[in-house]
C-alpha cells in the first residue's frame, strides 16, 4: 500500500509542536527552543519527510547551490586536458562534503556571461567560483558589483582584485629551468602560454628570471595549450636556433607535440634536446620518452576554491589569496 509523503503538518504533530515552529527549525531558523529543535528533528528522522527546497530557499535567502563558471570553448574542456575535470572532480567533492549542490557553467562568449550575470543576480546560486580566466574578463567583477561572492582561481588581470586559489607558476618554471641548467644544458628555449592568462604570463616570466639570473639569453615562441601549437612552436624555435639543447613548454600537451616535432626533426630526447612540460597530466606518463614535468595539485585548486566560496557565503573573511605549491617530476626525457 501506497504511504502518503510526510507532510510539515505531520512533522508538527508528530514532535507536539505548531507548523510555524516546525517550519523555523526545518529552515534552519535559531529562534527556537532546544527542546523543540530536537522533537522537530527527531520527527523528521523518524517519518522521512524531506524539506521543500524552494520554501527553505525563500525563508533563508539561500539555494545551497554554488556556480562554477569556464570561460572557455567546449573543445578545449572537453578535450584531453586534464585541469578542467580535475577543478571539477576537486569543487564537486568538497560541495558534497558540505551537503551542497553544484552548478556547472559555460561562459564563452557575451550571451553566455550575460546569461550567468542573469542567472547569479537572480539568486539561483549562493556564490560563483570562475576558473580559467582569459585577460580582463569583465564577468567576475561583474558579479561582484552584484554582491555575489566569487573566488577565481587565478588572481584577475588588470585592476579588478579579487580572492583566488593559484598556484606558483613562476616558481614551477624557475624549477624546470633550473634543472635543465643544472644537467648541463645551455640552449634553452620556451614554449610559452597564451599571454592573456595568468598561467602562461607567470611561467614565461619564471622562464625568462631563471635564464637571467644564469647569464642566458632566451628563445621564445608561443603557443595556446594545445598539442598542434606546441608542434608548430617547436618547428619555430630550430628554425631560429638549430642548436638548442633544451626547451621548457608551459604546458604537457605542448610538450607533446614539441615530442613530436622534435622526433620528427631527427632530434633524440632527451639525449640531443631535452624537454621539461608543466601540468603533469596523465598522458606523459605514457609519453615517448615518458615527459618530466611540473605537477600542480589540480584537484586541491578545486577543493581550496570550494572551501574558500563557502566561507566567503557564510560572511567569514578568507585570504585574498592562495598560492598552492608545485613540485618538478624527473622522468625519461629531461
Amino acid at each position: 500500500m501506497h504511504r502518503p509523503r510526510p507532510t510539515l503538518e505531520s512533522v508538527a504533530r508528530h514532535a507536539g509542536v505548531s507548523r510555524a515552529t516546525a517550519s523555523r527549525v526545518v529552515n534552519g531558523s535559531t529562534r527556537v527552543a532546544d527542546d523543540s529543535r530536537a522533537a522537530v528533528l527527531r520527527a523528521v528522522e523518524e517519518l522521512g519527510y524531506v524539506p521543500n527546497q524552494a520554501a527553505r530557499s525563500l525563508v533563508t535567502q539561500r539555494t545551497d547551490s554554488f556556480a562554477l563558471v569556464l570561460p572557455e570553448e567546449p573543445d578545449r574542456v572537453f578535450s584531453d586536458d586534464q585541469f578542467f575535470p580535475g577543478v571539477v572532480r576537486g569543487v564537486g567533492q568538497e560541495l558534497e562534503d558540505a551537503d551542497k549542490q553544484l552548478v556547472l557553467m559555460m561562459a564563452r562568449s557575451p550571451a553566455g556571461r550575460d546569461r550567468i550575470e542573469r542567472f547569479a543576480l537572480a539568486r539561483h546560486v549562493d556564490g560563483v567560483m570562475v576558473a580559467s580566466v582569459h585577460g580582463a574578463d569583465p564577468l567576475p567583477a561583474a558579479l561582484a558589483r552584484m554582491g555575489i561572492p566569487v573566488v577565481c582561481n587565478e588572481r584577475l588581470l588588470g585592476r579588478t582584485a579579487l580572492p583566488y586559489v593559484g598556484v606558483d607558476n613562476a616558481g614551477g618554471a624557475a624549477l624546470a629551468v633550473a634543472h635543465l641548467l643544472r644537467s648541463g644544458r645551455t640552449r634553452v628555449a620556451t614554449v610559452a602560454g597564451p599571454q592573456d592568462m595568468v598561467a602562461g604570463i607567470d611561467r614565461l616570466s619564471g622562464y625568462r628570471t631563471a635564464l637571467a639570473e644564469a647569464g642566458r639569453e632566451p628563445l621564445v615562441a608561443a603557443g595556446d595549450f594545445t598539442q598542434e601549437s606546441g608542434a608548430v612552436a617547436m618547428r619555430e624555435l630550430l628554425g631560429r636556433q638549430a642548436e638548442l639543447d633544451a626547451v621548457f613548454v608551459a604546458s604537457d600537451l605542448m610538450g607533446l607535440g614539441v615530442l613530436r616535432a622534435l622526433r620528427r626533426a631527427g632530434r633524440r630526447v632527451p639525449e640531443d634536446v631535452a624537454v621539461v612540460g608543466f601540468d603533469d597530466v596523465q598522458a606523459a606518463r605514457y609519453a615517448d620518452p615518458p615527459l618530466t614535468t611540473v605537477r600542480q595539485p589540480i584537484a586541491e585548486i578545486g577543493r581550496r576554491l570550494a572551501r574558500q566560496l563557502l566561507r566567503l557565503a557564510g560572511g567569514e573573511t578568507i585570504e585574498p589569496a592562495v598560492v598552492l605549491d608545485v613540485e618538478l617530476v624527473l622522468r625519461g626525457s629531461a
